[in-house]
């Protein structure tokens, strides 16, 4: 009887209670914590919670949207099957009768307009391996030059400086855990403390071993706590700003004059200019009095460390590329790189934005950061593709500019991949209307993105916990995401799609994985040699030693932990010098007496990039429910505008309408608006269409506006 009863009850409560766990990573940021969720089903309930797991980047830290990820992925709103639009309503269809679809529109587009006349638009927060073999879809599959993602809205300033001065682009050139050894630290438009939360202890434990900080920002964010010395800049003058700091330095003569000779080449270029900035003239124009740069110069120079950070607040702007030139121009004078605790990162925004822009989504590129005009780069990858040189497309143009062709009629169809570029992009309502005239457009997506919801056709795909395949951290360091749950309904994977589709197109010879490792096996032999050598790298050794940082030439490499101690990757192994005037060679918008006010955006905590999947957790969402306007109390009081009240924001594309948040954490002349919701709350409504004329990257982050209560 005591046999039974034990039994009964044991049996009653695996009814009541089970218990299981999924191995994951958080989607969000690059610092791609890893997590364990554990999901309790208690009678008809399910319970979630998120534990995080020890590793070398976080050592088992996450944020709050990480605890909340699963929400999304396990969100009723998931599209679980491929859905058609049959006069203006989506309606479900079989996957067969999708690909079809998919085949007779882009044969029938392509036949009457060529090749190019579709584009591939990706995303930075697929795998490696998905972001691999987008590339090579567009550009064997489709045989189309048109392919770009929305990572080129994030990191392509700092990418192309950073491959301009160094010859190599890795986010950080060094590991994360040595920069608790720099002894002076500048944080330049990045705020860390509500972008990547799980980096701060790093900057923290620097700052108890003695470094001083320095933050560049117009706003007082949550970072500043953490400064020594806060250069409140007025936006859009950060290159300007870097010029004081290298006049300081040149004055007081604490130029590294060997690593300048030995390692550096074009110094003569700088130093010519140094003969003509005026300090005063700088501290007038970027708003930081003499004294404070004078300090934050010499305190760079003089420290036998230092490091220097950039992130978008420096970067989103039509003379990006050029501010963080400047920046690397310090860091080259005072001869800290490639020394421990010595160096330069550019913080990643999206979970795989350092991996996704290394394996060909760019317009202008092939695995392994190739070049795609590069002669001997068209031959390897080829090579490796199996097909003839000469059909492999060349270089197309970058994320808005694809728009821009959109609205011109030269483009007529999108394959839209992990991205919702109707909110993202500058001058977005422009964005809208041209994906509007769209004869056919595909989204691949979880959800019905305010872009998808245009689309003609709808292909569900997998999430985080679902897709297995690798990630690079904002270090550089290669990471294997599980995925250990199984997908939905007729969900599949990114890859699975890109597979299928390229079979209906007749070519399937060509994409015939049915892993994302053996992808990734392809993706090593396609980087090996390049700039992005990923050949080192597989899955088994990825799990031995939680990660690998590339570049990884070989099996037996351990992965390179600093970049450049003995030489950068140009040619002749020195890095670029360059000459970086006051005045752009784009000149920004100013403000006027109609547009009086500078409007600079960014993120939330809570919140990431459009906010598809951040707003579909209840958690997050609750957190901020709603755009805003930040606005100094003096400010808000000149233009009749009270506490939590609704507000017109202007720009010269046009208006949206925010809540107020007064605050005495930003300049009076500029105003801060987040970037994380759609139509008349999407601040990117505003911001103009001019690109960085090297880079590419729109100019978020300085706009003209005037501002006034709704009402009125």
């Amino acid at each position: 009887m005591t046999e039974l009863l034990l039994k009964y009850f044991r049996e009653k409560q695996q009814r009541v209670s089970s218990e299981k766990t999924y191995d994951t990573q958080c989607p969000y940021c690059s610092m791609q914590c890893k997590i364990q969720l554990i999901e309790q089903s208690i009678v008809s309930r399910k319970k979630y919670t998120a534990v995080g797991i020890d590793n070398p980047t976080t050592q088992g830290r996450f944020c709050i949207k990480g605890m909340n990820a699963h929400q999304h992925a396990l969100h009723r709103d998931r599209i679980t099957h491929p859905m058609l639009k049959k006069n203006g309503n989506f309606e479900r269809i079989t996957w067969n009768e999708a690909l079809e679809v998919i085949r007779e529109n882009f044969e029938k587009i392509q036949e009457q307009y060529g090749h190019d006349a579709i584009s591939v638009y990706g995303g930075g927060s697929l795998t490696n391996e998905e972001a691999y073999l987008l590339g090579k879809f567009a550009r064997v599959a489709l045989k189309t030059k048109y392919i770009d993602y929305n990572g080129r809205f994030c990191m392509a300033a700092a990418a192309t400086a950073a491959n301009q001065v160094f010859g190599i682009d890795r986010g950080l050139t060094n590991s994360l855990s040595e920069i608790t050894q720099a002894r002076c630290i500048i944080l330049a438009g990045t705020n860390i403390a509500e972008c990547q939360p799980t980096i701060m202890p790093y900057f923290e434990q620097a700052k108890e071993n003695g470094a001083y900080i320095i933050v560049i920002d117009p706003r007082d964010t949550a970072t500043c706590e953490l400064a020594d010395l806060h250069l409140k800049i007025k936006p859009g003058k950060d290159a300007v700003l870097t010029n004081g700091l290298l006049k300081v330095i040149f004055d007081k003569e604490l130029v590294d004059r060997e690593f300048v000779s030995e390692r550096t080449t074009g110094f003569e270029e700088l130093e010519s200019l140094m003969e003509t900035i005026d300090l005063e003239e700088i501290s007038s124009l970027s708003g930081i009095p003499l004294q404070q740069i004078e300090k934050a110069a010499s305190k760079f120079a003089e420290s036998q460390t230092g490091m220097i950070f950039t992130a978008r607040g420096l970067e989103q702007q039509t003379d990006g590329y050029m501010a963080v030139r400047n920046l690397l121009n310090v860091l080259l004078v005072t001869g800290k790189i490639g020394k421990p605790g010595s160096g330069y990162g550019a913080i990643t925004g999206q979970g795989n934005g350092q991996g996704g822009r290394e394996h060909g989504q760019k317009a202008d590129q092939l695995p392994g950061y190739r070049l795609i005009e590069n002669p001997e780069h068209r031959d390897y990858i080829s090579e490796v593709w199996g097909i003839d040189e000469a059909d492999l497309p060349r270089k197309g143009v970058s994320a808005y500019e694809m728009m821009e062709k959109i609205n011109d009629g030269e483009i007529q169809a999108m394959f839209l991949m992990g991205s919702n570029p109707i909110v993202s992009n500058p001058n977005a309502s422009l964005v809208k209307k041209a994906l509007e005239k769209l004869p056919f457009l595909v989204a691949v997506d979880m959800f019905i993105s305010e872009t998808a919801e245009l689309a003609d056709l709808v292909l569900p795909t997998s999430s985080y916990m679902e897709d297995e395949g690798t990630m690079t951290n904002l270090e550089g360091r290669v990471i294997l995401r599980p995925g250990s749950k199984s997908c939905p309904g007729e969900v599949k994977h990114d890859w699975e799609i890109l597979c299928e589709v390229a079979n209906v197109l007749g070519k399937g010879e060509y994409f015939s994985f049915t892993s994302a490792e053996a992808i990734f096996e392809e993706l090593r032999v396609a980087s090996k040699g390049g700039a992005a050598d990923y050949y080192g790298i597989t899955y088994e050794r990825i799990k031995e030693h939680e990660g690998l940082l590339w570049p990884c030439p070989s099996l037996t490499h351990k992965g390179t932990h600093r970049l450049f101690e003995k030489e950068f990757h140009h040619p002749d192994k020195k890095a670029r010098f360059i000459a970086v005037p006051n005045e752009p060679e784009l000149k920004k918008e100013v403000v006027s007496e109609q547009f009086p006010l500078y409007l600079t955006t960014g993120r939330v905590m809570a919140h990431y990039l459009t906010g598809v999947q951040t707003r579909k957790s209840s958690a997050l969402a609750a957190r901020n429910i709603e755009a805003y306007i930040e606005i100094h109390p003096a400010t808000a009081e000149k233009y009749r505008i009270s506490a939590h009240s609704l507000v017109e924001v202007e720009s010269p594309r046009g208006k949206i309408t925010v809540r107020s948040k007064l605050s005495d954490a930003i300049r009076q002349d500029t105003v801060f608006v987040p970037f994380h919701w759609s139509d008349d709350q999407n601040v990117n409504n505003l911001i103009s269409e001019q690109l960085d004329p090297t880079c590419r990257i729109p100019g978020f982050k300085i706009c003209p506006v005037t501002v006034r209560p709704k009402d009125e």
